[in-house]
């Protein structure tokens, strides 16, 4: 065993190796055992909580709502490709810290349910910012002496944008080890199909809702505000689907608790052991990079076809709803052929539906686009956060999806950024072709270095 692991329950009493051995055996048994007698109940709430948590994440997440809220509030790509890049900011050093805070724990959905919670809050404190914070511009004094003007909503929105980051960023690696506990390898790919099917369909009608009614009708005065408190129940609603249900088991091995330095000392290491997934961090870094353009797809369409409520709820309609579709294709595939293959099938399809969006400026096309990145997007999005759990070893699991998750937030966050800057004073063709050339990067990498994990080793959980 792994000086740096801990059994749980079993001390050191001069046994021999022999006996701790069998005791072990008979420990991941019995583990193996509870997963399977408490799998129909696990699943459900794992079926509940994903599908109403990314119903309402997906409302925020969308490229169209969040970004044509704050273009308008703010009037600047800038200011939008910085709130973009202050949510990833908020991704980056989260994982690692979530990381160190669970790997030594026998149950981690006590930590669940904080880290959950606090992002939840997030949501909440953009939509009582839309109805309540000023948008008026403000004199304030500046330390250094003299006045500068701000405009507070801009500013409260990029904040809990930021702590909107973090906590997904935390609540990603507890979240995906939870689901790694309870749900055996063979059933994760149908889970989240399912899961993501019918909230992606939820998400959609409620996009179309959303568009017309909430924004379209200024509903209670604020219509995005009622779209983010929407979504900020629909997630709460969901995590308390998860807490009611999940049985968790305790795991026969544990890591002992380390300090965070420490931990991230042990990076280069843990990348080491295994080129593959190596490369495969790579994949995903070049990948997150290529959605530089992402909250540019709606300005970049609304030259052409305008970009009203209604507008708005039929493109996210089109993304959320091929995210909807193309769940189940991706989950069913995943399962029976690997998740390399959906990682390859997505970034394709990721490059097809740019290159239309850049070149076909009409209504049909342009949803179709939409349609497109939203399948291809849900794809990457399924295929990086499962085949993570089949790399390596179990007790490595909570920092070897922290190193992703913060490997994905470092090039996310000055990807947004740049590209408000850029589209600002070169124009949107030169941040999509940017983002073209990260994902043809990707797509030739994956080819030629990324094997399947699950070929090679199967990783129970």
């Amino acid at each position: 065993m792994d000086a740096k692991t801990e059994t749980s329950g079993a001390g050191d009493d001069g046994a021999s190796g022999e006996a701790a051995t069998a005791d072990l055996a008979v420990r991941e048994a019995a583990y193996e055992k509870f997963v399977w007698d408490n799998l129909k109940r696990n699943y459900l709430g794992n079926y509940l909580h994903g599908m109403l948590g990314m119903t309402g994440f997906r409302l925020v997440n969308a490229p169209t709502f969040l970004p044509a809220y704050l273009h308008m509030i703010s009037g600047s790509n800038s200011v939008v490709g910085l709130g973009l890049a202050l949510q990833q900011l908020g991704g980056i050093i989260s994982p690692i810290f979530a990381g160190t805070q669970i790997e030594h724990r026998k149950k981690v959905m006590p930590a669940a349910l904080w880290m959950g919670g606090l992002g939840r809050l997030a949501i909440l404190g953009m939509a009582l910012s839309a109805w309540f914070v000023t948008n008026d511009k403000v004199q304030i004094p500046l330390p250094w002496g003299g006045t500068t003007q701000v405009q507070p909503l801009v500013w409260s929105i990029l904040f809990f944008m930021m702590m909107f980051g973090i906590f997904m960023g935390a609540q990603r690696v507890v979240f995906s080890l939870l689901m790694s506990k309870v749900i055996p390898l063979s059933r994760r790919g149908r889970l989240q199909a399912w899961r993501n099917t019918t909230g992606g369909a939820i998400a959609a009608v409620l996009a179309l809702v959303a568009g017309k009614y909430f924004i379209g009708g200024n509903l209670f005065g604020n219509g995005y505000a009622v779209t983010f408190l929407f979504a900020c129940a629909l997630t709460t609603i969901g995590l308390w689907a998860l807490q009611l249900l999940l049985k968790e088991p305790e795991p026969p091995t544990t890591r002992t608790q380390g300090r965070f330095r420490d931990r991230l000392r042990e990076f280069p290491a843990l990348i080491r052991q295994d080129r593959s997934y190596a490369y495969f961090l790579l994949v995903q870094m070049l990948a997150t990079s290529a959605r530089i353009a992402t909250p540019f797809y709606i300005l970049y369409v609304g030259q052409f076809i305008g970009a009203d409520g209604v507008t708005l709820g039929l493109l996210s309609f089109a993304f959320l709803g091929a995210d909807t579709a193309s769940n189940l294709i991706w989950g069913y595939l995943g399962d029976k052929a690997g998740f390399r293959v959906v990682l390859l099938g997505s970034v394709t399809g990721w490059i097809l539906a740019t290159l239309a969006l850049m070149n076909l400026h009409h209504v049909v096309p342009i949803f179709l686009a939409f349609a497109g990145l939203g399948a291809s997007q849900a794809g990457y999005m399924m295929a990086a956060q499962t085949m993570i759990l089949e790399f390596g070893d179990r007790d490595d699991l909570p920092m070897r999806i922290a190193v992703s998750a913060t490997a994905e937030s470092i090039t996310a966050t000055a990807g947004p950024l740049i590209g408000g800057v850029v589209s600002q004073f070169f124009g949107y063709n030169v941040v999509f072709g940017a983002s073209l050339g990260f994902l043809a990067a990707a797509l030739l990498l994956l080819i030629v270095a990324v094997r399947e994990p699950r070929s090679r080793r199967l990783v129970t959980s």
